[in-house]
């Protein structure tokens, strides 16, 4: 079985809902796929127009009638609001691997009056509700997604090829009171999340949808080298100032016990002094590792800046503390240290290995968003290079 490329389409209301973490979970568990890009959309009318017209074919498994409802909904509750002209959002995320179209579509499920008790996510998510004469009074398809490898190829150029114009980190989608403006923040979902096919990075998700805040941005991003190191660049001067006392504890046990030499408190400071930044540089390239893959040290200089081998999902909240409300959420470094129900309590082991990261500060998280740069247009890239330009 050959390659597919899938898309899937998370709706405004799934996404107003905060049902986006449970439906990542199902995609990623179910099908086995890989997760290969994700974008944000704000999408304008023309993409919307076209976009439903290619709802509508002959070579749709799907008889007409559920063409027509769908193509609908989409005109409806996918094009700008017609009365303020505020545009939707919508987020789509793409799998590629062997027969990934029907894989997405059997986890998604169709488009039915007979519900199953949740085996799809439509079935969980979605609702079409008619009356007695069968006509329709309510319709909620919870996402989209292509029923053929053909349509997908179709659909995914079109939307590729609005991509710069109506998707990255989205503006004006959202409205505020003038007395409580919002801040945005940056997390990160680990590269220990994605060893494997699990739900993991969707059940995070789910526990930061507590927070009421709203995702303005997504990237699959595999950090270079060199955005590791200016990424973490603050932490290595920290760690060296914090792990000083620790190493310098840990050599003069080791040299009392090794030498049976008895180690003086001046001795002991001088080990702190000269052996805590070897130490703290250590793990300062052990960071950088785990994040691109490579650590700096192993790095030849014209390679630095490619991707790494390692991915992680990058996501932008945007709402009223921003910052704050992620990281009551998040926990704080040291899982062990966190409080239950929070996300380092639930899915870290480590401090290293500690399940996301979350920015600490308003600056910070404008600072992190610049080095990730959660709006480069990957989404395009990928359907590009799976197609051809």
């Amino acid at each position: 079985m050959s390659q597919q490329l899938a898309y899937v389409i998370i709706t405004p209301y799934s996404l107003h809902k905060s049902r986006t973490g449970g439906i990542l979970s199902r995609l990623i568990t179910r099908t086995g796929l890989e997760l290969v890009g994700a974008r944000m959309f704000s999408p304008s009318a023309e993409l919307i127009q076209k976009y439903a017209e290619e709802t509508i074919s002959a070579n749709d498994p799907q008889d007409r009638r559920i063409q027509e409802l769908i193509y609908n909904y989409i005109i409806k509750n996918l094009s700008p609001d017609p009365k303020t002209g505020r545009r939707r959002r919508v987020m789509m995320m793409l799998f590629q691997g062997e027969d990934a179209v029907r894989k997405t579509r059997s986890v998604i499920g169709n488009i039915t009056t007979d519900r199953r008790g949740g085996e799809t996510i439509r079935d969980t998510y979605g609702d079409l509700i008619t009356d007695e004469s069968d006509e329709v009074k309510y319709f909620e398809p919870a996402v989209l997604a292509a029923p053929t490898a053909e349509e997908a190829a179709s659909k995914l150029r079109l939307w590729a090829s609005y991509s710069d114009a109506d998707g990255g980190v989205l503006e004006n989608v959202l409205t505020y009171a003038p007395e409580a403006p919002p801040q945005r923040t940056l997390v990160l979902i680990k590269p220990e999340n994605f060893r494997f096919p699990t739900g993991r990075p969707g059940n995070m998700i789910d526990f930061f949808s507590r927070t009421g805040l709203y995702i303005v941005a997504v990237k699959l991003h595999r950090m270079s080298v060199a955005q590791a190191l200016e990424f973490y660049g603050p932490v290595r001067e920290v760690l060296r100032i914090k792990l000083k006392d620790m190493v310098a504890g840990k050599a003069k046990l080791a040299l009392e016990k090794e030498l049976g030499i008895k180690v003086s408190p001046q001795i002991e400071s001088q080990l702190g002094e000269s052996l805590g930044p070897v130490f703290a540089d250590n793990q300062f390239e052990n960071i950088v590792k785990f994040m691109s893959g490579r650590a700096p040290s192993e790095t030849p200089l014209g390679e630095i800046n490619q991707p790494g081998s390692e991915k992680c999902i990058a996501l932008v909240y945007e709402g009223v503390e921003a910052v704050r409300k992620i990281r009551d959420v998040l926990g704080p470094t040291d899982p062990s240290k966190a409080p239950p129900g929070s996300i380092r309590r639930e899915f870290g082991q480590t401090v290293m290995i500690n399940a996301a990261h979350a920015s600490d500060s308003p600056e910070n998280a404008a600072r992190e968003m610049g080095i990730v740069n959660v709006g480069e247009n990957t989404f395009r890239e990928v359907v590009e290079q799976f197609y051809g330009k």
